[in-house]
């Protein structure tokens, strides 16, 4: 039974992905509407019970829009930091979230949820704290980190770590400063604790590809100031610039804003994992 990811939309209009198999997972997020997230999940045989737990990376609606229904009517547990949770339950739509799906983590501390190892990072992101996710599961894995303005040492260690990476590549710098956003929504975007943009993920990656890294899946494109065909040709730039042609490995993968991903096999298994 195979250990999959899928990602159910990811951007500021939704963000939400699911690590796991069809007897049982986790998910990422949740801030996709809670009738796609378990239609998309029924059409792969996988059951809304068969979610062990959601991990949250911040308090912004596009992450964690359904984490009312998904706690309150399917009494799945919710793991983040004491600080995240501080601002979600301070939220008008996320104040009565069940109590007894709360799960309280800490940053650089190893957990479990199955047979999954966690561990939480913090950020830099305009959220009052906002944490990117370093999953184990046998010889996979994974990273996680969706909304982060720049790479700073906590980020760099875990994405340099990842054998199977998800990771922002929010904008296009020139179709930024080109666009029509106002300068100062401009220049909270390009701060550090706004996104990151694809020459900045696209360099760094350049820089740190390994062997064992086998998928680049970018996150969170804007709707306005990027598009995947721009984002692939600056990886595939970045990579050749480096001397690093890319023949199919790392696969590039661009997460659609709000079309369902494929799911992507991870790993292999002959017994059940969880």
């Amino acid at each position: 039974m195979s250990i999959k990811f899928c990602s159910f939309g990811s951007g500021s209009s939704g963000n939400c992905y699911y690590l796991g198999n069809e007897s049982k997972g986790i998910l990422i997020d949740a801030g996709v509407g809670v009738r796609q997230i378990i239609s998309h999940l029924k059409a792969s045989g996988i059951l809304v019970q068969s979610i062990m737990g959601i991990l949250i990376t911040h308090n912004h609606f596009d992450h964690i829009k359904s984490l009312k229904v998904f706690t309150n009517k399917y009494k799945i547990p919710v793991f983040t930091t004491t600080g995240v949770w501080k601002n979600i339950l301070e939220g008008s739509l996320t104040k009565d979230i069940s109590s007894d799906c709360i799960r309280k983590i800490s940053s650089h501390k190893i957990f479990n949820i199955g047979r999954f190892s966690i561990e939480a990072f913090p950020v830099s992101h305009d959220a009052p704290e906002t944490l990117g996710f370093h999953i184990c599961y046998k010889n996979r894995k994974i990273t996680i980190a969706t909304d982060l303005g720049y790479i700073c040492e906590n980020a760099s260690k875990f994405i340099k770590a990842a054998d199977f990476l998800v990771i922002e590549s929010n904008y296009d710098d020139q179709m930024l400063q080109n666009g029509s956003y106002p300068h100062y929504l401009k220049e909270r975007i390009r701060s550090n604790k706004g996104h990151l943009d694809n020459q900045h993920i696209s360099t760094f990656l350049a820089e740190n590809i390994h062997k064992d890294l086998t998928h680049i899946c970018l996150a969170h494109l804007s709707n306005n100031n990027n598009t995947p065909q721009i984002v692939r040709e600056t990886i595939f730039n970045s990579f050749k610039e480096k001397g690093n042609e890319i023949n199919g490995k790392p696969k590039i993968i661009v997460l659609e804003r709000y079309t369902p991903s494929e799911f992507i096999i991870l790993h292999n298994a002959d017994e059940l994992p969880f």
